[in-house]
């Protein structure tokens, strides 16, 4: 797997030389765009209509528009070359609990794995914050763009967590209002929850929609007609009570569990 960045997370005067790697990779089916009528691939050219000509990657060039039709050019060597070594290096700023972080400014994940010499500088930080329930809040460039994070403890590394800052998260978009819930209606619902809940393993879930289009792919390949799965129709109006009985009827007989949907 590629290195996604190299930095050193700062920690008061120590200092920790470490690599970062996506902890996901992307499975999702692609499709290319055609032609409807020839069938060919559909072809995206970059063209400068002042010079009239098809340019190439080494003729592209970032540029800044500071007026209407007027740019300043930045290469990338002047991009890195203005990046101070704090810029490159993921500074610690405080230590908080996690739950004070709303799972709203969470973006994407890195695994940090250390620099051959930095694994027992690394090992004291992490088992420090995991002994004292604590993450860390940090900051650092990526790409051209000082990015807030949260070093968070695991049992084999710290994952650092990509934070949005609170003026990238908006308010809700629309209010709606919050009818008053009946204590008989949040009995029945809780006995539902309690009759849904287990511990948590992500490895029982799988993407269904993926089989199912990749399923009917390799039916149009052999020329077999796509078989599409039946469901009941919902009907428009339900009475809430009544749609919470027969869920929690429905558990306590097993007929929807977690396991029973998974393919």
């Amino acid at each position: 797997m590629a290195v996604a960045h190299k930095g050193a997370i700062s920690f008061g005067l120590v200092h920790i030389p470490v690599s970062l790697y996506r902890t996901i990779r992307e499975h999702d089916i692609a499709f290319n765009q055609l032609c409807k009528q020839s069938k060919q691939r559909v072809h995206y050219k970059k063209y400068c209509g002042n010079c009239e000509k098809e340019l190439k990657a080494e003729d592209i060039v970032k540029g800044y528009q500071y007026e209407k039709d007027k740019y300043v050019i930045m290469t990338n060597e002047e991009l890195e070359a203005i990046k101070s070594e704090k810029d490159k290096t993921i500074h610690i700023l405080q230590f908080c609990d996690i739950d004070e972080i709303d799972d709203i400014y969470f973006e994407k994940n890195y695994y940090a794995i250390p620099d051959s010499g930095s694994e027992k500088a690394y090992e004291l930080l992490r088992l420090t914050m995991e002994q004292e329930g604590k993450v860390a809040i940090a900051k650092t460039v990526l790409g051209t763009k000082e990015t807030l994070l949260a070093l968070c403890p695991k049992q084999q590394s710290i994952v650092i967590k990509t934070l949005f800052y609170h003026d990238e998260v908006v308010d809700i978009p629309k209010a709606f209002s919050h009818p008053e819930v009946q204590p008989k209606e949040l009995k029945i619902a809780g006995q539902l929850i309690k009759a849904m809940s287990s511990p948590y393993d992500p490895r029982e879930y799988n993407d269904e929609y993926q089989e199912r289009l990749m399923n009917a792919i390799r039916q149009k390949i052999e020329g077999e007609a796509i078989s599409v799965p039946q469901e009941a129709k919902e009907s428009g109006i339900v009475d809430l009570m009544d749609t919470l009985k027969q869920s929690v009827a429905l558990q306590k007989k097993g007929g929807t569990s977690k396991r029973s949907i998974k393919h």
